[in-house]
């Protein structure tokens, strides 16, 4: 049996962060033998410390400064490429990046003129034209150039920008959000970008609490987290718990496999030059841009972070029917993605182990299916040996696996296979109830860690037809392409994230 892969992510390159970076553990790393070692990140490692290791983690974790030795900072290095830390970014701490701010807008004056409001209230501004003048970008005052992407009405998008101070520039043919930005984009020349859509509001400090990521030089791109705006009415309730673009209040390193696997260019800071060096945004792509631009930096080694201590407010779709054709047209996405990015679109990834236990299971084999799960974790346990107590080591990763497995591949069927379900509940009607419980069980779960926008009925149901109206997008777009790819799940060998064995003692 070959040995566990240690990732399939890129290798960052050497680049060490600086002394006084601040760094904290992420919370699900556990430390054994004494906090010599770690076991934790996305895809999963097992990391060997010295004793000065573990006494310099210790340190970090209670707030103190990476200091100036060459050794403290590799382990820095590789604990934050592992996915195992975090940068903290100190509130107080003012990071004046920079920066110019693209907002690319097509047929929403009220929601430009919130966002430039916003954002002359956080220091953007500066009146110009798209010739260039204007906003100086420094300290206090940062360039604004605003993009219409063929409005109907660019002459209100150009007088609201004027009264805002903003740079406007008018596109003659639609392009889509990933062109427009790129139109602003030719008229940047500082150091960083910010893209901001026109549907966000930002708060006081975003741009500054964000730029400590710069500090680390491997990070190419940092977004907040984007929480969808408050309303009393369901939609309103429903997308500020459930919008596809809140990704959740866990700090992270973003790229496929990983914990957060992309980014939405909601709000987003970006490198010029690492923005140049991958060709900017794709435009082609109308939909599923955002995902492709962070991969494409995450395929070149750079890093790309996630803060979602800092946060900015999204509008959601007017209605139930606008709601449905966002959620749709990013499932289309899914097959343009493919064609670029491969696998890396799969609506699910799991071992072959964890695929065959719950596969023997909804055949409706449970013992044999509980068997292979147990074979998963005395085949984990000879790759642990080297660790305390490797059998329970085992146990505990692979038990975690097969359920992270099993929720995942019943989101898989009720995001992208349900087709498939329904079309075996009609041969198989002794089988209905199963494959019901399937459809069901990823709303439920969410209602039960505290996604409750409504009753439960009602929450259960909006989830499941959310994820289903997503699933027929996917579908439509794996038609139209002729393409398979984003269908198929992904599999490796080991149950859950990969568990890496790493035996050099580091730090």
């Amino acid at each position: 049996m070959a040995p566990p892969s240690q990732s399939d992510q890129p290798t960052q390159p050497l680049a060490l962060p600086p002394a006084g970076f601040l760094l904290r553990l992420d919370p699900s790393v556990r430390r054994i033998d004494r906090g010599r070692i770690l076991v934790g990140g996305a895809p999963l490692k097992i990391l060997r410390l010295s004793d000065s290791g573990a006494d310099a983690v210790d340190e970090w974790d209670d707030g103190e400064p990476l200091d100036e030795p060459t050794s403290h900072r590799r382990l820095a290095r590789r604990l934050l490429d592992a996915g195992m830390a975090h940068p903290y970014v100190d509130p107080a701490t003012v990071t004046d990046l920079d920066v110019t701010v693209v907002v690319p807008v097509r047929d929403n004056p009220e929601g430009l003129d919130r966002c430039l409001a916003a954002l002359r209230a956080t220091g953007a501004g500066g009146a110009g034209d798209a010739s260039g003048a204007g906003g100086a970008g420094g300290r206090g005052e940062r360039k604004v150039i605003v993009v219409d992407d063929a409005s109907s009405d660019d002459d209100s998008s150009r007088r609201i920008s004027s009264t805002h101070g903003a740079v406007f520039v008018s596109r003659d043919v639609s392009g889509g959000p990933g062109a427009a930005r790129m139109t602003g984009f030719d008229l940047v020349d500082t150091e960083f970008v910010a893209f901001v859509d026109s549907d966000v509001e930002v708060r006081p400090g975003w741009i500054a609490r964000l730029g400590g990521h710069f500090a680390d030089p491997v990070v190419a791109a940092v977004a907040p987290r984007v929480r969808s705006r408050r309303g009393s009415d369901l939609l309103a309730a429903y997308e500020r718990q459930n919008s596809p673009l809140d990704l959740g209040d866990a700090a992270g390193l973003v790229g496929p496999g990983r914990m957060v696997s992309y980014l939405p260019t909601a709000a987003l800071i970006v490198r010029s030059t690492a923005l140049r060096e991958v060709g900017g945004f794709d435009p082609d792509l109308r939909w599923g841009e955002d995902v492709d631009l962070i991969w494409r930096l995450t395929d070149r080694s750079e890093a790309v972070r996630y803060e979602p201590s800092v946060e900015v407010i999204h509008d959601h779709r007017p209605d139930w029917r606008a709601w449905f054709q966002q959620r749709r047209r990013y499932g289309a996405s899914a097959a343009a993605l493919a064609v670029r990015h491969g696998d890396k679109v799969a609506p699910a990834r799991c071992s072959r182990w964890s695929a065959g236990a719950w596969g023997l299971v909804a055949a409706g084999h449970p013992v044999v299916g509980v068997a292979v799960a147990a074979g998963s974790s005395a085949a984990l346990a000879k790759r642990l040996e080297s660790l305390p107590h490797p059998t329970a080591e085992a146990a505990r990763l692979a038990g975690r696996g097969h359920a992270m497995a099993g929720l995942g591949l019943a989101r898989a069927t009720v995001r992208v296979w349900w087709p498939l379900v329904v079309a075996l509940a009609m041969v198989f009607p002794r089988r209905r109830a199963a494959l019901a419980a399937v459809m069901l069980t990823p709303a439920i779960s969410d209602w039960i860690r505290g996604v409750r926008p409504a009753g439960a009925l009602q929450s259960i149901a909006l989830r499941t037809a959310d994820d289903m109206a997503y699933g027929v997008g996917v579908w439509e777009g794996a038609i139209s392409r002729r393409t398979v790819v984003p269908l198929l799940p992904r599999f490796s060998e080991y149950p859950g994230r990969r568990a890496a064995v790493d035996d050099t003692t580091v730090g």
